[in-house]
This record gives C-alpha cells, sequence and structure tokens, in this order.
C-alpha cells in the first residue's frame, strides 16, 4: 500500500484501529462548549466521529493517508515570505492550501485509485472513501496510524514534513494490523497559541472556531464580528498564522502534484482586483478550487473587510473608491461589511 499511495501522489499511509473510545470526552466537551459555532454538522453525528465502525457498518480498519500540499514552486524561505504578505495591506492572502485545485476532488480520486489497487490485489472489500467530507475524527487517525501527532493548534504535525498536508482516509472491512503511532514534539513551545491573531486557540490542543479567521472566512455564514474585523487584516480566505508561526513547518514538504500550484489570482493579488471580480468571473476564476464553496457574496463579505482595514492603515483613496461601487450591493451582508470598512478612516 505506501509503494501503490506514493505512485498516487501520497507522501504517507499508515492503518488506524477503529477504537477511538479515549477522544470521545474531549469532543463532547469541545461540542458542548459551543466550540464547533455554526459548524451543525460537528455535532449533528455526535459520537458516531469516534466510532467508525457505526459510521460505516463492518468497518475494521482506517487507512490513513497524507498528501504535501506546499506548491511546487515553493521557494526557500517562504515562511518569511508569506508573513510578508500580511505586511502588504493592499494585497489579498489566501491560505496556501487554497490557492490551488480543490484538494477534495483531489485526495477523494486518488484515495478511490489506491482502494481499486488493493481490491485488483486481495479482491472485492467493503469500503468508503473520505477526506474532510463526513464525520471523521481525521487527527486522531492519523495520531494513531503514525502520520504525525497532534499539535497544540490541534493540526497533524510530522517531524519531516510540519502540518502543510491533507489528510485522507479508507474505512475498510479488513483486519490490517495498526501502523505505531510517534512520540509527539510540541513540547513547551507556544508559538501557535501566542501568534494567533484572534486568541482562537484557548488552550493547548483546543481551538474556538468562532474565533478563527479560517472558521469566520469559510464556514461562518453572516456578519464577522465586529471586534475580529480588524484581526482579519488581509487574510479573505483562510488562515495559515498558527502553521507559520510553528518551527515544525521549516520542513514542511512540496507537493509532487502540479495540482497544487497557485493559481492567477490566488496569490499576490490585489484586494481591489478581487473585490471588482463580477459573480460569473468569480465563478470562472474558482472552478475546481475549494474557494467557490463560500460563493460570491461571501467573498465580497471578506474582501470589504480587508479593503476597510487597508483603508484604515494606508488612508489609499483608491481602496475607497472599490468600496464605494459595492455600497449598493443587492446584499445587505455585503453592504453593511462595506459601510463598516468606508468607516474606519
Amino acid at each position: 500500500m505506501r509503494a501503490w499511495g506514493r505512485q498516487l501522489g501520497f507522501s504517507q499511509i499508515g492503518v488506524a484501529g477503529v477504537d477511538l473510545s479515549a477522544a470521545e470526552p474531549g469532543l463532547m466537551a469541545w461540542l458542548s462548549a459551543g466550540c464547533h459555532g455554526e459548524m451543525a454538522y460537528m455535532a449533528a453525528h455526535g459520537l458516531k466521529r469516534a466510532r467508525p465502525a457505526e459510521l460505516v457498518p463492518g468497518t475494521l480498519s482506517v487507512i490513513t493517508a497524507r498528501m504535501d500540499y506546499l506548491p511546487r514552486d515553493t521557494p526557500e524561505g517562504w515562511v518569511d515570505a508569506e508573513w510578508q504578505r500580511q505586511q502588504r495591506p493592499h494585497e489579498a492572502v489566501v491560505s496556501v492550501y487554497a490557492r490551488g485545485r480543490d484538494y477534495h476532488k483531489v485526495l477523494r480520486a486518488r484515495l478511490q485509485q489506491l482502494a481499486d489497487r488493493i481490491a485488483a490485489a486481495v479482491g472485492p472489500f467493503g469500503h468508503r472513501v473520505f477526506t474532510d467530507s463526513a464525520p471523521v475524527l481525521e487527527v486522531e487517525l492519523a495520531a494513531r496510524s503514525g502520520i504525525g501527532w497532534r499539535g497544540k493548534h490541534t493540526l497533524a504535525l510530522h517531524r519531516e514534513a510540519g502540518s502543510m498536508f491533507f489528510l485522507g482516509e479508507i474505512y475498510v472491512d479488513l483486519a490490517l494490523p495498526p501502523s505505531e503511532p510517534v512520540s509527539e514534539h510540541c513540547g513547551s513551545c507556544s508559538a501557535c497559541q501566542d501568534l494567533c491573531p484572534t486568541q482562537a486557540i484557548t488552550a493547548p490542543y483546543r481551538v474556538d472556531a468562532r474565533r478563527c479567521i479560517s472558521y469566520l472566512t469559510i464556514e461562518h455564514a453572516g456578519p464577522i464580528p465586529e471586534d475580529l474585523r480588524a484581526p482579519l487584516g488581509n487574510r479573505v480566505y483562510g488562515c495559515d498564522d498558527c502553521q507559520l508561526a510553528c518551527p515544525w513547518n521549516k520542513f514542511a514538504q512540496r507537493a509532487t502534484l502540479p495540482d497544487f500550484d497557485a493559481r492567477e489570482g490566488f496569490a499576490g493579488a490585489s484586494l481591489i482586483e478581487l473585490f471588482g471580480w463580477s459573480e460569473a468571473e468569480f465563478l470562472r476564476r474558482t472552478e475546481g478550487s475549494a474557494i467557490r464553496r463560500i460563493g460570491h457574496e461571501r467573498w465580497l463579505r471578506n474582501l470589504a473587510v480587508g479593503l476597510g482595514n487597508a483603508w484604515r492603515t494606508t488612508g489609499d483613496p483608491a481602496l475607497a473608491r472599490a468600496l464605494r461601487a459595492r455600497a449598493e450591493h443587492p446584499s445587505a451582508l455585503v453592504r453593511e461589511h462595506v459601510a463598516w470598512a468606508l468607516a474606519q478612516r
């Protein structure tokens, strides 16, 4: 499986058992505290997340997979380069993982190809493929199968790959020997927690999604809370700060697939340029991209916040002109954020 996985672009393959009962108390406490925000699907499935055999009856093992996603042309010193983007107020910052093709599509197809190769070798077997698409405790499974350990930012970490990778799983009705977990190596480091701009990492290994920039710019459908708009800076889709702060990401690996190479418009584009996209252009530019899922309205909402933050700090009249062009937008959500942005100076 490991050899087949490498041929398909995966960086690592592991196997986990299905007894995740030790993770249940933490999951329920997180949900009870409301840390999932508006992600109702997190609560809807309850403990099925920690019980693979209930989610997919007959599951005996879980094949786990890691796929690195840094674009192939990522230069040395990329972490510093990413921090510098935030110092350019006019630039729109899109999370690194979202600059290329939608990872759901890439991983799902390749996990299915891996399952097909296994079936060709052992005969038909029951299985189901997942990648951030169902009630699956991905990081827990990754940690149990040796893909990495859970970092204090709650993401999986690998000593030789940092955290800049996607996770995927195949639930199978085969009793496979589990791979060995790895030890944790966060130690006393608190860089991710210290540098989170909205203090969303409320304690080691606990993130309150309601304060997380990735949640606010992607999952959250309504107005962004006013007290969290300034900390968004020029981040318009997702946030990489906790990963950029993590010293293990000096070992992050480049992708082997071209799918994750940055598309035009998603690395280095200006807020004004992206704010000018019509809905038709947004749909055309985001075809096959994870960004499309938020829709044009939320896209404009996020950009309006970025423009307002830039307007406050630079006073560039071009920013105000761009905002005024959307002041009478049909969407009340967009209008409210544009009005806030214009009032920043």
